[in-house]
């Protein structure tokens, strides 16, 4: 007979049990096809002016979802908590990491950028501690948390060795560790503000409605303008954005920062780019390599490591 988990004072779980890895898995199997689904929408539809629509699409859907939850639902998701100035700050910077993600996927490639993005979880790593001192990271948690990202880096080593996005790609990598930065500030505002105490549909329609409007802003400041013909080239990955990744795979993640330990999380999120590596094996015909298979082996190892180890703290 297995113990229930173990939780700490306001309810959150201590540790990660099998509901929130497979939860993780396949939120980190949707994230790997992201960034080649902005990639190829790209080609039709300018980058802020579809990040808006990602999330003004996104924030439809759930609210259609709130709606059909019921009325004491939607009652519960509109009276005031006191988590509007959180909300309002995620917002903002979600709307500005992937302000970040859609113009930096302009200069260089979406294997390149999914790296760099997941310096995330060492953002969240580093201000946890001063939120949460219960997930303050020991000395091996943190050993395994930057095996994994050597792992990640060691995937990616030889697309590094030489520029093939363009003359522009230290650009479009500088604004993918932006990305990153602000992602795990994100989170922090999650952890550490009244947002975290509400529904996680609250939560996450907090960022797509800000964030909505500070990309359309952004986009008209810029002068972008609607294309007149759209293909299914573009629409079929931008409706997999809208409706899959901005409202489905968001959703989860919510709910799971809100119920479980967010370091340990973030640790997880580091097997997105292999996953993304895994997909062009699959749905590319692209080689699965020597090189693939001992990374994945690393970041599993030092995911497990960083969830081990506090186990046994």
């Amino acid at each position: 007979m297995t113990s229930p988990p173990k939780t700490a004072a306001d309810g959150r779980h201590l540790q990660l049990d099998a509901r929130a890895i497979a939860l993780l898995l396949g939120c980190c199997a949707i994230w790997g096809l992201g960034q080649v689904a902005t990639k190829l929408t790209l080609a039709e539809i300018p980058p802020l002016l579809q990040a808006a629509a990602r999330s003004a699409g996104a924030a439809l859907l759930l609210l259609a979802w709130c709606r059909w939850r019921g009325p004491a639902f939607w009652q519960q998701l509109m009276q005031r908590d006191g988590s509007r100035r959180g909300g309002v700050l995620a917002g903002l910077l979600f709307a500005a990491e992937f302000a970040c993600i859609f113009i930096g996927l302009q200069y260089t490639s979406a294997s390149r950028m999914v790296v760099f993005i997941y310096l995330a979880p060492f953002v969240v790593a580093l201000g946890m501690p001063f939120i949460a001192r219960s997930e303050r990271l020991s000395a091996w948690q943190l050993l395994g948390l930057l095996a994994a990202f050597s792992g990640v880096v060691f995937a990616f080593y030889e697309g590094f060795l030489q520029p093939t996005a363009g003359p522009r790609q230290w650009l479009g990598d500088a604004l993918g560790i932006a990305a990153a930065v602000l992602w795990g500030l994100t989170t922090l505002v999650l952890r550490g503000s009244r947002l975290g105490q509400v529904v996680p549909e609250k939560a996450l329609l907090f960022q797509l409605g800000v964030s909505a409007l500070a990309l359309a802003a952004a986009s008209w400041a810029a002068g972008e303008t609607w294309p007149r013909v759209l293909t299914a080239a573009s629409l079929a990955p931008m409706a997999f954005q809208i409706g899959v990744v901005s409202f489905a795979s968001y959703l989860v993640w919510f709910w799971l920062v809100r119920h479980y330990p967010a370091t340990r999380l973030a640790a997880f999120t580091l097997l997105t780019p292999v996953f993304g590596l895994l997909a062009g094996v699959g749905l590319l015909g692209e080689p699965l390599t020597a090189r693939l298979v001992l990374a994945l082996v690393t970041v599993c190892g030092g995911i497990a490591l960083v969830n081990l180890a506090g186990r046994k703290a």
